[in-house]
């Protein structure tokens, strides 16, 4: 429940991390479910998981069990050998969503990285030799490398790294009429995030989607979902392509495929699967033996709980009480906006969304401003009825606290 008082907070430093970081002033020392606790003792109701990464909470049994007994036995070996976890996890992911191939890498950027790769291997391979332009979204987000930066559409992120690598472009998102203009015979694929989080939680709309899956065939081209922050269950069903009933020709993941170890995949399915061959793409750690054994077990813990059912639940619970915040404070916030337990508030001028991130550790809930100045929900996917109940106490005390000044 909601604290009547908070400690102060003691902030451990570290001067040697490089600051390409705004952190938050606090240092995190532990996690139990849906809550984190800092070096002072403080609790605070985690609404980031971060950034959509501990989808079953933070140190859930089962998950360090299976790490634990993983690394007792093995850690690493390359791929150059198979290893049962890497294995068996891309045959579960291959059954679960009727793909046929899975490549494993450390990161979202990394499995987007893979899936610009095989967009432009694809074509080559076909004797399309001019086929190598990526389009993606206008908002999106897809990475900070290179080849991932220069499908993400934000200046911001640009500026100071150009030039950024030739052959992308982009178009407007849920535009359907400027997807049509937009794919043409140079087109390698189409890579769009079914919801752009970065961007401040803005949903595709199905008929956008439709009109991507229609086109791509069409023309020839490939249609790649960027699944990183919205696959994995946080719309409701494990894939976010489910959601939309839309089959894209491949996927990826990262996030909280492994519960917060590091680890990214591209799945791939139809005459694409084949496209990369031994020599065209590696990883030294992609796929390693106890990110995959926390990604299985997290796959084993979903079978059991009904998590689909529970986020479209507790997903539409969230909402309510967002939006009853957003009905009362009409004149500091817009009505939310989502899918799932995936939401955005977005914040109106000249209030800013960052300055409630701030606020919120002083009132035990730990909150994550994304762009188009949104506040942006992504708890654990286990987060329960009270606890949202709690965390919508939280936030309007927030909110008070921070238009107060």
């Amino acid at each position: 429940m909601l604290q009547a008082s908070r400690g102060a907070r003691l902030v451990t430093t570290h001067p040697h991390l490089m600051a390409n970081y705004g952190r938050l002033e606090i240092n995190i020392v532990r996690g139990n479910g849906c809550w984190l606790y800092d070096e002072s003792g403080n609790s605070y109701l985690d609404l980031v998981a971060g950034i959509a990464v501990c989808a079953l909470g933070h140190a859930h049994p089962r998950i360090a069990r299976a790490v634990a007994e993983q690394a007792a036995t093995l850690v690493h070996v390359s791929n150059l050998v198979h290893h049962e976890p890497a294995g068996t996890l891309a045959d579960r992911l291959a059954e679960l969503s009727g793909f046929d191939a899975v490549f494993f890498c450390n990161s979202g950027s990394e499995a987007n990285e893979a899936a610009i790769k095989l967009a432009r291997k694809h074509a080559w391979r076909g004797g399309e030799r001019d086929r190598n332009v990526i389009l993606a979204a206008k908002g999106s987000f897809h990475g900070r490398t290179m080849g991932a930066l220069a499908a993400t559409d934000n200046p911001a992120y640009h500026e100071g790294f150009e030039p950024l690598p030739r052959g992308f472009a982009h178009v407007a998102f849920n535009d359907v009429a400027a997807l049509d203009a937009a794919i043409g015979p140079t087109t390698a694929c189409f890579l769009v995030e079914p919801v752009q989080g970065e961007s401040g939680v803005v949903p595709a709309t199905r008929e956008y989607l439709e009109a991507a899956r229609r086109l791509c065939d069409e023309r020839g081209a490939l249609l790649i979902f960027d699944e990183v922050q919205c696959g994995m269950g946080r719309l409701g069903p494990l894939f976010a392509f489910e959601h939309f009933g839309v089959k894209p020709d491949a996927f990826t993941l990262a996030k909280s495929l492994a519960n917060g170890l590091p680890i990214g995949a591209l799945v791939v399915r139809g005459d694409a699967a084949s496209s990369l061959k031994p020599g065209d793409h590696g990883t030294t750690f992609g796929g390693s033996p106890v990110p995959a054994a926390a990604a299985l077990e997290h796959l084993k813990i979903r079978d059991v709980l009904d998590l689909e059912e529970h986020v479209r639940v507790a997903g539409a619970l969230l909402r309510a009480e967002l939006a009853a915040i957003a009905t009362e404070l009409d004149t500091v916030f817009e009505q939310p906006r989502g899918i799932g337990l995936m939401l955005g508030l977005p914040v109106r001028e000249p209030h800013v969304a960052k300055d409630f991130v701030a606020h919120g550790l002083d009132h035990g809930v730990f909150l994550n401003a994304a762009g188009r100045n949104t506040l942006r929900f992504v708890p654990p996917l286990i987060i329960s009825a009270d606890e949202i109940r709690d965390a919508a106490q939280r936030l309007r005390a927030t909110i008070a606290a921070t238009l107060r000044g």
